[in-house]
């Protein structure tokens, strides 16, 4: 019985390695059972052409994220057609697996941490038992459901089948858009989080709990794809790699030890109050070139509503703590949060502005389902799901507009990025073969569709 694992091509800018998928088909492959891996948004192919290289397995499983629901939705379709037992995972089949097996009539959803779930589901269906009762699954036969506990120990968990997703082999469209060096690899050395961001789904999907590879683990894998694929950078795809200052002083030390040579950089961003100038130095010594922090908004008053747990005035201690240690810096912003104002907008910018950041993402609210956000806003319409995820406004605050939104946004970009200091910052790290995608990124944020002098009210 072959399996594949996959996604859709999809409208995006990153077209990275991905991790989830490669984590169950090595989890498969441990149990030996044949697995391929298919990367259609890394292979451009249409879902016409998936479900034609689908043909050799049986069973298909898709990896969805809610960004494109929709495809998915079409891919499943038509590997029904084609006569496939079609099982959906990832983030959006976690926290909404009843309209997912609905909207997409797939046979079966797995929920949460998918390697042991998905292990006993193909086994099930291998020996033709009955699986409905497999801790971790939903099925569109009985909707009956078990939850699955958590691994307890992240080491006993295999590497990503990197074979499958071989960095040399991607597109260079990492996620920060610009890097140091090419190839790069994500790696992620802890899963969870154990805060209550309201705009975010991991407290419903992790819990609130948090678990850690041990630092051995994390840098063997590192060595791995230095050796053996000619990675140069890493980013740390971790949602809190710096909580646990011990872990993450521990995966440093380890690369010091080893005297590994290798750029790294943490992309998905880390929490302003976890670090220190000890920490990012420490970082910094050991490869650690670049930082984001996911600062979301200027206003204390919009932090504190949306359940950030966390002080403009630690972020703007971390921020520079991080450029004195010779990092370049990266924020995150999210316009269109509840409560936002034409003022808390202006009052955003100013700050992001005043700071020693070398980059900045201007982003527009998306209502993720699962989070607590999409629960108060009480957001079921799965149409939603059709718009550009984070360019297109998922909410708008009462007295704004998505219009003055999408044009506050393109503004942000232009009045942030058109700087001596920050476009030296892009252009010296773009390769040649990025200009089309950055001119692609450009065009998509609309940077240049309004002046950036003044910002009208709506």
């Amino acid at each position: 019985m072959d399996i594949v694992i996959t996604r859709p091509k999809y409208y995006t800018h990153l077209i990275t390695p991905p991790l989830g998928m490669a984590y169950v088909t090595a989890y498969l492959r441990q149990n030996n059972l044949k697995v391929h891996l298919i990367d259609a948004l890394k292979e451009n192919l249409d879902n016409h052409e998936l479900v034609l290289r689908c043909d050799i397995a049986d069973i298909v499983g898709i990896f969805c994220m809610s960004d494109y629901f929709w495809d998915v939705v079409d891919l499943v379709k038509k590997l029904k057609a084609a006569g496939k037992t079609v099982i959906i995972g990832g983030p959006h089949a976690t926290v909404m697996p009843q309209e997912t097996l609905q909207y997409t009539e797939a046979d079966y959803c797995v929920v949460g941490e998918g390697e042991k779930t998905m292990l006993e589901l193909v086994l099930a269906l291998k020996n033709k038992r009955d699986p409905t009762n497999i801790p971790g699954l939903y099925s569109r036969v009985t909707g009956e459901f078990v939850t699955r506990p958590f691994f307890d120990n992240l080491d006993e968990i295999p590497f990503p089948a990197w074979d499958t997703i071989d960095p040399r082999t991607y597109p260079l469209a990492p996620h920060g858009a610009v890097v140091k060096t090419f190839p790069v690899a994500p790696v992620i050395t802890s899963r969870g989080c154990p805060f209550s961001c309201h705009f975010c789904a991991s407290p419903k999907i992790w819990n609130h709990q948090i678990r850690y590879r041990c630092a051995e683990n994390v840098v063997d894998e590192i060595e791995l794809l230095i050796k053996k694929y000619g990675v140069k950078e890493i980013h740390f795809e971790d949602d809190n790699l710096t909580l646990n200052k011990s872990h993450i002083q521990a995966i440093c030390e380890e690369i010091l030890d080893r005297n590994i040579k290798v750029h790294w950089a943490t992309p998905n961003g880390i929490r302003a109050d976890t670090v220190s100038e000890e920490l990012l130095k420490l970082m910094k010594k050991s490869g650690c070139y670049s930082v984001a922090f996911g600062i979301e908004s200027g206003s204390q008053e919009i932090l504190n509503k949306i359940g950030k747990q966390t002080e403009l005035k630690v972020m703007y201690s971390a921020i520079r703590m991080a450029a004195k240690a010779g990092l370049i810096t990266q924020a995150f912003i999210i316009f269109g949060l509840p409560g936002e104002t034409v003022a808390t907008i202006k009052k955003t910018i100013n700050m992001v502005l005043s700071l020693p950041l070398h980059k900045a993402q201007f982003l527009l609210l998306d209502v993720l389902p699962g989070s607590q956000l999409w629960d108060s806003l009480n957001q079921q319409d799965m149409e939603y799901f059709k718009k550009r995820s984070y360019q297109e406004p998922g909410y708008v605050p009462d007295g704004l507009t998505a219009d003055y939104l999408i044009k506050v946004r393109a503004g942000a970009f232009r009045r942030f990025h058109l700087r001596p200091r920050q476009m030296y910052t892009i252009l010296k790290m773009l390769k040649i073969k990025q200009v089309k995608l950055m001119i692609q990124r450009i065009v998509d944020f609309s940077m240049f569709g309004l002046s950036h002098k003044n910002f009208s009210n709506p």
